[in-house]
């Protein structure tokens, strides 16, 4: 066992989060944060954490990319037979976690999720990379492969299926949008005295507590 892991501290000292601070708006100041994230040069500040459950509440998780923010909520794209994809259609909630630890900030969203339509993920999928598109054919994703080299003659497989023609999209392949219910913004302070605040969806529209650290 490492005995070291008890001494691993770091003191967060960087920013300080006041009520005054936040906009009445959690998407508003979602965006701000993340584009603050951006200016500071976070390594992929779209990076997320994304929580699922199963039917039975056991749950798993994994990081994936955040992909577009519209009026309703947050977009990911993913393999519907995937574990997630799995998850999500037995169990449609799913809790994102952005952690920009070089701004010693973290945010938390919470909320229902729905599949895109065909057009909005076939829109998306026409941007990817061609290598990208690809991959999404040749991976099932989350299954057991026999060896990498099976993999790689999959993907030249669709490589010349393809060769001089457009990749339309899997029909196992899609997006998904997170329609925020609850989120919370969280800014490390000294002495584990964070700063904390949550949003909630109500009747109102969202109120904000103040959370102890």
């Amino acid at each position: 066992m490492d005995s070291s892991l008890h001494l691993l501290r770091k003191e967060y000292r960087l920013k300080s989060l006041d009520r005054g601070d936040l906009h009445h708006d959690p998407f508003v100041q979602f965006k701000k944060w993340l584009a603050e994230a951006k200016q500071a040069e976070v390594l992929e500040p779209n990076a997320m954490n994304l929580a699922t459950a199963s039917l039975s509440g056991k749950p798993s998780c994994r990081t994936v990319l955040l992909k577009g923010i519209d009026s309703n909520g947050f977009l990911f794209y993913s393999n519907y037979e995937s574990r997630k994809g799995q998850e999500l259609a037995q169990n449609p909630q799913a809790c994102l976690c952005f952690l920009w630890k070089e701004l010693e900030r973290q945010v938390i969203i919470a909320g229902m999720v729905e599949k895109l339509t065909f057009k909005e993920s076939a829109s998306y999928f026409d941007s990817r990379p061609r290598g990208s598109q690809l991959g999404a054919w040749v991976s099932k994703q989350s299954q057991p492969i026999s060896s990498r080299e099976a993999l790689e003659k999959q993907y030249l497989y669709f490589q010349q299926l393809y060769e001089g023609l457009p990749i339309p999209l899997p029909p196992y392949w899609g997006g998904y949008r997170l329609l925020p219910k609850y989120f919370e913004f969280w800014q490390g302070r000294e002495n584990r005295l964070h700063d904390r605040f949550s949003y909630i969806l109500n009747d109102k529209g969202w109120g904000i507590d103040r959370l102890a650290p």
